[in-house]
């Protein structure tokens, strides 16, 4: 470990997979104005990363990160509560074959999106009692919340604007080969939790023309 001056923990700094602004304060060991150059210092020199104001990482931590399941879990840390879902998930599932360019997630805040060196985060709104259907995933004793196969296809869709249901349906390419019966009975609950017209229809033409 090179010593950078100015960092009165430098090591337990480089142990953590993010800290806050009010973390840094007691790891680097200055507050205020002080505290604020010595970030905008380590940022420059490359010492450090910004996931979002007020939220970082040192490089030496982040370069021996794996970029998928540590990027999965900046996800779920960026903005809580929330879990992976919709596109993300749907393309780590098989559903869909194009390639995913940012790690969307489902959270009960308002909608945000925030860029950064491991790439870009999408966060989409839903009312607070369709926040379900995610499971628990572990990587180094960490918790992924993910969403199901079933609930991240609802996620996709109830969010989606969709004035032809069929056109659009069609128009997403999912492979129903990687979606089962189950899946679709899984589906059909979240349907009925949430009593909108749009998604008892999608479900009439997924059970019509896809799922066996």
């Amino acid at each position: 470990m090179i010593s950078i001056p100015g960092i009165e923990n430098q090591k337990e700094l480089q142990s953590l997979p993010y800290f806050t602004k009010n973390a840094a304060s007691v790891l680097i060991g200055k507050t205020g104005r002080n505290l604020d150059k010595k970030i905008a210092q380590l940022t420059k020199i490359g010492y450090l990363e910004t996931f979002k104001k007020g939220f970082y990482v040192s490089s030496a931590y982040a370069e021996k990160m794996p970029n998928e399941p540590y990027s999965e879990f900046i996800a779920n840390v960026l903005r809580s509560p929330s879990y992976l879902s919709c596109e993300y998930v749907l393309a780590k599932e098989g559903l869909i074959a194009e390639s995913v360019f940012a790690v969307t997630s489902i959270t009960t805040k308002t909608s945000r999106s925030f860029s950064n060196f491991l790439g870009t985060f999408m966060y989409k709104n839903i009312k607070s009692g369709l926040f379900t259907g995610y499971y628990e995933s572990y990587w180094e004793e960490k918790i992924i919340y993910i969403a199901t196969k079933a609930k991240a296809l609802f996620d996709y869709f109830y969010l989606k604007k969709m004035e032809n249901i069929e056109q659009e349906i069609y128009d997403s390419r999912i492979n129903w080969n990687n979606f089962s019966r189950e899946d679709l009975h899984k589906f059909e609950k979240y349907v009925t939790l949430a009593s909108g017209k749009k998604m008892f229809n999608v479900l009439k033409w997924i059970k019509r023309n896809y799922v066996n």
